[in-house]
């Protein structure tokens, strides 16, 4: 997860406390993507990382032993896995109130329908979640080919 999502979970931990009886809702080791020092949650498995998203993917990959790596919050962090052609599918929850505001979700320039949607399902009145299978090309976008 990235800083500012990271940031939500320490801003929220009273209530998360109170659903799951921890502060940390987590069992499995996170590593969060951050250029600042940030606070560390009292029992939480975390490492704070920065940089080329590839090494880090590389030791999360060793330590998940085959099960999925979910990559949580903010778009950026979800497109540099994305630049690095470490995805491989994408699930969006999308909320009625959020059309229009805030930062994009995945703030990235897609062509070619590098992205084929799987499903699409209602939560609530007010949410859809979607379910992208992301479509390979011949080789991962570098940082040095972005514009």
């Amino acid at each position: 997860m990235g800083s500012a999502t990271y940031a939500w979970m320490l801003r929220h931990a009273d209530k998360v406390a109170a659903e799951v009886g921890s502060p940390w809702p987590y069992t499995q080791p996170t590593w969060v993507f951050s250029t600042r020092a940030l606070p560390v949650v009292p029992g939480a498995k975390l490492q704070f990382v920065q940089g080329d998203v590839r090494p880090v993917h590389a030791a999360m990959a060793a330590v998940a032993a085959g099960k999925n790596i979910w990559i949580v919050g903010g778009g950026d962090l979800a497109g540099q896995f994305y630049d690095a052609g470490l995805l491989d599918e994408m699930i969006l929850q999308v909320g009625s109130l959020t059309l229009g505001k805030g930062k994009p979700s995945f703030p990235r320039a897609l062509s070619s329908a590098p992205l084929d949607l799987q499903s699409a399902r209602r939560i609530g009145s007010g949410m859809a979640e979607l379910h992208y299978r992301v479509v390979r090309s011949a080789a991962p976008i570098s940082a040095a080919n972005q514009s």
